[in-house]
């Protein structure tokens, strides 16, 4: 996914002298083709995030594309009241682009784990979040939030557990969900980012009686489409590597209540912090998002 979206930033700009990508001295090797090929539109703004999210702002209302890039710790987090009030409130075309969201920053302590990006996004007026599972999706997130007359956050996990999808999403695709199991079964399990990856391999290899879908933009969410999918079922599970607050669980839920009867769960991270630092797989494990845990939260009737 690293590789898909160093290509997609130089054939923005390359296609676009009006995009511009800034990073608060992150990225580095993300972007070794663009400083060699469109050196112009790169702004290195160091480390000063809140200022960056203002220039971001200063150039959009110049007519220009702010494409903003960091660590999700800083972006969005750090300058979370910047997107508010200099982003989200004019309204501007800009797209964050929050690198390592989630527990990928393993080794880094919670300092840099960001696990609550989409619970404090959510609230915000007039932004659209993506959560692209694969490059496929990627892809289809890149493109469609460049369309888009506003802000958006596309939340990018920088571990790649490879494809979900066996080939890219047709441009004219216009869906929150994308189906990865779709077999009309009893069960239903809507992931985001990567845990649609392991719930996969788990669904395939024990054989269990779910559908899965991925779902790639969490806000805004269609509710007559979660609806759809949700209906008729008898569980409903969802898996996300994010709080269990404020998260893709928290969205389905607003949907689906008082109007669903069924079992409802979300597989997340609990109120807790990490507490040992390790590798990706030993954090997965230690906040019961593993392929074990995983496996466990759906068989549990």
């Amino acid at each position: 996914m690293r590789r898909t979206l160093a290509a997609l930033l130089v054939e923005a700009a390359r296609a676009h002298p009006e995009v511009l990508i800034l990073t608060g001295d992150h990225g580095y090797a993300l972007f070794d083709e663009l400083r060699k090929t469109r050196p112009e539109q790169y702004v290195n703004c160091g480390v000063a995030e809140q200022n960056m999210v203002g220039v971001a702002a200063g150039m959009a209302k110049a007519g220009f594309r702010p494409i903003v890039y960091g660590l999700a710790s800083f972006i969005p987090i750090r300058v979370l009241e910047q997107i508010k009030l200099d982003v989200c409130y004019e309204g501007l075309p800009v797209i964050f682009l929050g690198d390592g969201a989630g527990l990928v920053y393993s080794t880094l302590g919670a300092s840099h784990q960001c696990f609550e990006d989409v619970a404090a996004l959510r609230p915000l007026p007039n932004i659209s979040i993506f959560s692209p599972a694969d490059r496929f999706e990627l892809v289809w997130s890149f493109k469609r939030a460049r369309r888009l007359n506003g802000p958006s956050y596309l939340r990018l996990g920088k571990a790649d557990l490879g494809d979900v999808h066996a080939e890219p999403l047709p441009d004219e695709f216009d869906h929150c969900v994308r189906g990865v199991i779709d077999a009309s079964r009893e069960n239903v399990c809507l992931a985001s980012g990567s845990m649609v990856a392991i719930s996969k391999r788990v669904i395939e290899r024990e054989g269990l009686d779910y559908d899965l879908y991925s779902v790639l933009k969490l806000k805004k969410l269609e509710p007559q489409q979660i609806l759809d999918l949700c209906q008729g079922r008898k569980r409903i599970i969802v898996v996300e590597e994010h709080s269990i607050y404020g998260g893709l669980g928290s969205a389905v839920a607003e949907i689906i209540a008082g109007r669903l009867q069924c079992s409802f769960q979300i597989g997340g991270i609990q109120d807790r912090f990490t507490e040992h630092c390790g590798t990706y797989e030993y954090l997965l494990s230690h906040h019961q998002l593993d392929e074990a845990a995983i496996l466990n939260l759906l068989q549990t009737h």
